[in-house]
């Protein structure tokens, strides 16, 4: 079985995608598991729901905070 959802790689095989719990992107990002909830919850994270728990794709995490860069402002 292949995944081409957010947060895989097309054709990847879901035994090969990471997931991670809400806690270990919370650490990661360095931002409460209530932000990380509210990012999953409005559609800005995927993840996929494992009865109460909700399990985001590593690359996923990876994809949303390369896409969050802003420039700094210039000296001028």
């Amino acid at each position: 079985m292949t995944t081409s959802g957010p947060g895989g790689t097309p054709g990847q095989p879901l035994g090969e995608v990471r997931f991670l719990t809400v806690a270990e992107v919370a650490s990661v990002m360095r931002v409460s598991k209530m932000t990380v909830y509210r990012l999953v919850h409005a559609g800005t994270l995927p993840a996929v729901q494992v009865g109460r728990s909700f399990r985001i794709p590593e690359n996923a995490v990876h994809e949303y905070l390369d896409s969050s860069y802003v420039q700094g402002m210039q000296a001028g």
